[in-house]
């Protein structure tokens, strides 16, 4: 404590440094997260609209 002197706040602004970091990292991850699931929701919601209409199309073409 001597040396470094009272008013030394080194240690927190580099700890502030890190969860700063760390809070960007998290979000990040969050986002990217969210943005996968997104893009696999809508793929399985247009393979679900392609399997209804490809239905249908058998049972209409099967009444011809």
């Amino acid at each position: 404590m001597a040396d470094r002197g009272w008013y030394d706040d080194s240690d927190y602004h580099e700890a502030a440094q890190r969860a700063e970091r760390a809070t960007r990292f998290g979000w990040s991850a969050i986002a990217c997260t969210t943005g996968a699931l997104g893009c696999v929701l809508i793929t399985v919601a247009v393979l679900c609209v392609v399997a209804v209409v490809a239905c249908l199309f058998v049972v209409v073409s099967s009444h011809y």
